[in-house]
């Protein structure tokens, strides 16, 4: 799918978070700049979570609290090398739902379903009259939980 601004972005993360639950993954890979953190900006603000999203790229993940609800966990895990570094941050992954940015190839071991997100920022692409380019989001569903993604398409 083609996501053309950063409140599209948002707008994804929000209708992802309208199906999350406690015990849930979604791994977000992309490069500098691609927009895993506004995705996750906009999943949090439509779970309600308490605090500002940002980048937990200096403490590796930033628990978000919720009221009546499981904590978003927002992982960075770029400077992460396996699953087994990832599992020692000591996550409560049962009751959380958990975003994890650079998550490819680390949650095998973790669980056996998560959601997983590819955004590409295009190189030298044509930006919007805004100053915007466009990104081509690929969803992936792990595991039964995530076999039918259908409702992507609304």
């Amino acid at each position: 799918m083609i996501v053309a601004t950063p409140e599209a972005m948002a707008a994804l993360g929000a209708l992802i978070a309208s199906r999350l639950q406690a015990g849930d993954l979604v791994a977000l890979n992309g490069e500098l700049g691609a927009g895993k953190t506004t995705l996750t900006r906009g999943l949090g603000e439509a779970l309600g979570v308490r605090g500002a999203v940002t980048s937990p790229t200096f403490v590796l993940a930033r628990t978000h609290p919720r009221e009546g609800g499981a904590p978003l966990v927002h992982v960075d895990a770029y400077r992460l090398q396996s699953a087994v570094e990832l599992d020692d941050l000591d996550i409560d992954f049962e009751r959380s739902i958990t975003v994890v940015e650079w998550g490819a190839g680390l949650l095998d071991g973790i669980t056996d379903t998560w959601l997983e997100l590819d955004i590409v920022r295009p190189v030298g692409g044509v930006e919007t009259e805004d100053g915007v380019e466009p990104r081509t989001v690929t969803v992936t569903g792990h595991g039964q939980r995530w076999a039918d993604l259908s409702w992507l398409a609304s």
